[in-house]
């Protein structure tokens, strides 16, 4: 593997960025499918995978709950803070990186199996901006990794199949059948951003990405 911060891991990354965001644009009608498929072969071979190098020989796919429509939403990006509210959120990572700066960009409000739920949507706070949305639940520790997991992240290109918006309007569908794990609960020489305690929901999302098998860290 390239050292870190050579050329040839800063080609490599790009790489890999373009090609997750390849696969957020899956299209069919089993694109979820597909999509866990293709994602299944970047973890095991690409350069750039979060997985540990001696787990990829024996990598034989991430766990996920079945697919369930239940889990795409129709929902509004809302704004409950004034437009004077600059406050900014400060996100630890746990490790060198420090911490990431963010701003409240809206709040997502809508049901799930009947319980009101709602989650913040951050928008990062520097170069190029970009909205992320981390997210703890009910199978947090259980089903899923104990540091909770990312809906979408459009810096990082995980956003297309997850979060599909109309130009001039707040509305928005986001699914819960692409939420995945951030790359510390994979290795954890990984530095993350967890979700902060207002986007922890007490329901539980039996959608998306479960635990990853001996790594993981509950």
């Amino acid at each position: 593997m390239p050292e870190s911060g050579s050329p040839q891991a800063l080609l490599d990354l790009v790489d890999w960025r373009r090609r997750v965001g390849a696969l957020y644009r899956t299209s069919g009608g089993n694109a979820v499918v597909e999509f866990r498929r293709r994602r299944n072969e970047l973890m095991r071979e690409h350069a750039q995978s979060p997985l540990p190098a001696h787990d990829r020989t024996a990598f034989d796919g991430l766990d996920y709950f079945p697919p369930d429509p239940t889990y795409r939403i129709e929902c509004r990006l809302e704004s409950p803070y004034g437009l004077e509210d600059n406050e900014e959120i400060v996100i630890a990572t746990g490790g060198p990186d420090g911490d990431i700066r963010y701003r409240r960009a809206g709040v997502l409000r809508f049901e799930l199996n009947g319980t009101p739920c709602r989650l913040t949507v951050f928008a990062l706070i520097g170069y190029a901006g970009g909205l992320f949305l981390p997210f703890r639940d009910a199978t947090s520790g259980h089903q899923t990794y104990g540091g909770g997991r990312y809906l979408f992240d459009t810096i990082k290109n995980t956003d297309g199949l997850c979060l599909e918006v109309q130009p001039g309007s707040t509305e928005v569908v986001v699914d819960f059948n692409y939420a995945y794990n951030p790359s510390c609960a994979y290795d954890p020489h990984w530095a993350c951003p967890l979700a902060p305690r207002e986007n922890w929901l007490d329901v539980a999302v039996e959608a998306g990405e479960k635990t990853y098998g001996p790594q993981s860290r509950l």
